[in-house]
């Protein structure tokens, strides 16, 4: 009737250690080991998703392109690689639709253990660097799209990863981009947030029929008011300026101007201290 909760787990000499915060004063008797089955899953649709993302990277901007870091958990997922510039918006589009269609084919995911030299004859994809034992498990979505060493837990069809969405897409070093995205439940929720933002956008801007162009005309209009504006302030403050210097105090034969005045503007401020 006790629990203990394995919070990470690391091979040491071919055997699986877990780690635990804490455990209790008696370890005797029989014990269960058992996983979070929905953490777990949403975790595997993660990781498929960071292959086909990696083979799409590759399918849309070059076979130069190769894994140099990953993050893969139950919330998101962030895949860092070789690239010499910033991904268009075109290319993300496409990167995006690239992965999507894979996901909806409904690829049955194949996972096998090999000698390494069988593996390479297929063309999995291996980590630079890593060191690999003479058996490797190959991880293949679609035999043409995506083979890779991989000892990661994936789902079973790409179906269940249900939808695809990249996020971000960043510089961490030279020639080196980082992608973060999201899937499934995680990628359902922000694309209904940001439908759910526009909605509201739409609603301050009356419903017009063309949203961005409406957009756009509001923000003419606010520029051309901010320039009319400073425009007034300046002239206000010349002639506040005018006048502090019709009227100085003369104290100790020494021409004085001291007064408050009230300017919204720190420039026209400035201005009438020159």
């Amino acid at each position: 009737d006790k629990k203990i909760y394995i919070t990470d787990t690391k091979k040491e000499n071919g055997e699986w250690i877990h780690f635990a915060d804490k455990i209790t004063d008696d370890l005797s008797g029989k014990w269960t080991a058992k996983i979070n089955t929905a953490k777990r899953k949403l975790t595997e649709n993660n990781h498929s998703a960071t292959h086909l993302l990696h083979a799409a990277l590759r399918n849309v901007l070059g076979t130069h392109v190769e894994q140099k870091g990953s993050l893969v958990n139950d919330e998101y997922l962030r895949f860092d690689f070789s690239h010499f510039s910033k991904i268009t918006e075109a290319e993300i589009t496409t990167i995006e639709n690239r992965v999507n269609e894979k996901i909806r084919e409904n690829i049955t995911t194949e996972i096998k253990e090999m000698p390494i030299a069988d593996a390479k004859k297929q063309g999995a994809m291996a980590l630079f660097g890593e060191k690999y034992g003479d058996v490797v498990r190959v991880v293949t979505i679609d035999k043409n799209y995506s083979v890779e060493l991989c000892g990661g837990t994936h789902v079973k069809n790409t179906a269940q990863i249900g939808t695809f969405k990249l996020t971000a897409e960043t510089a961490v070093a030279a020639g080196i981009r980082r992608i973060e995205a999201i899937t499934s439940v995680k990628a359902e929720a922000h694309l209904n947030n940001q439908i759910a933002e526009l909605h509201q956008l739409k609603a301050l801007l009356k419903n017009p029929k063309d949203t961005a162009k409406a957009l756009q005309q509001l923000l003419d209009d606010n520029a051309q008011l901010t320039k009319k504006l400073e425009s007034f302030v300046r002239e206000k403050a010349k002639a506040v300026k005018d006048a502090l210097l019709q009227h100085p105090d003369i104290i100790n034969g020494t021409s004085v101007i001291c007064k408050k005045i009230e300017l919204d503007n720190a420039d026209a401020i400035k201005d009438i201290c020159i």
